[in-house]
């Protein structure tokens, strides 16, 4: 059973500010937190210090449930990361047959908006592996709105 999902905040905060918060590696943990965390290689603090090589698997991150529990691995792979734009990441996952997240910023009013669009297919689980990411990606937005501010 396939999944896509979609999800969209309108945040206060530039966009200058806010895409130095989407491809950090500080700010991807505060808006996956407390549930999961990702982990990185040392030295490693955004998408942009690690060379993009477009398919190209970047490194491999475990994803620990409430930052301690390694339940999942994802071979971080992009296939485009485009300044103040977005990215598309389809990364190899342990869990998921297909995983697709693309993430995108516009301006908008006096900040911008930011959407994430997801497509994925698990190996287990179905509908409850479905219903999970529904919910951990409308905390992750509801992160997003506490940390950069809501125009909601």
């Amino acid at each position: 059973m396939a999944g896509e999902l979609s999800f969209e905040s309108k945040l206060a905060a530039d966009i200058d500010t806010v895409w130095k918060w989407m491809i950090s590696f500080h700010g991807i943990s505060r808006e996956m937190a407390p549930i999961l965390r990702m982990s990185t290689p040392k030295g490693v603090t955004s998408l942009n210090s690690v060379a993009l090589q477009p398919g190209v698997p970047m490194f491999r991150s475990w994803v620990k449930l409430f930052g301690i529990i390694p339940i999942d691995y994802t071979d971080l792979t992009l296939l485009s990361l485009t300044p103040h734009s977005g990215f598309v990441e389809q990364s190899k996952m342990g869990s998921m047959k297909v995983w697709r997240h693309e993430r995108s910023v516009f301006p908008y009013q006096t900040g911008c908006r930011i959407t994430d669009v997801l497509r994925f297919e698990p190996r287990l689980g179905g509908r409850i592996v479905i219903e999970f990411v529904q919910r951990f990606f409308e905390h992750r937005h509801k992160m997003l709105r506490k940390y950069l501010g809501s125009l909601d």
